[in-house]
């Protein structure tokens, strides 16, 4: 189980991550870009990642990481499951997350 502050630690500890809100949810984002929500209400977070990312989270258990319904889910918004998941598992996602909003800059420069 991971609390909701430590979600939040673990995304503002990101290099150069910052919390914003998104309407009414917290949002962590770098340089403007969104890599995760937090739903505190729900005791849940929203990552964005890769459709193949989400496929390889979500194959360690539909309880755990599941797609957002509808069509955020299908362009790879994932729901993660904060009463559920590891701390090293939700780390390792985070990451995935945060570093596909820093690939699209990187092809960019090159």
């Amino acid at each position: 189980m991971v609390s909701i502050s430590t979600f939040r630690q673990l995304a503002l500890a990101l290099k150069d991550a910052e919390g914003l809100q998104h309407f009414d949810k917290p949002s962590f984002r770098l340089k403007g870009k969104i890599f995760a929500t937090l739903w505190e209400a729900e005791n849940r977070a929203m990552l964005k990642l890769s459709l193949i990312d989400q496929s390889v989270f979500c194959s360690y258990g539909d309880a755990v990481f599941f797609p957002v319904p509808g069509g955020w889910g299908r362009q790879g918004a994932t729901f993660v499951d904060l009463k559920k998941v590891r701390k090293d598992m939700l780390k390792d996602a985070l990451d995935v997350a945060y570093r596909g909003v820093i690939a699209p800059k990187l092809k960019k420069k090159n």
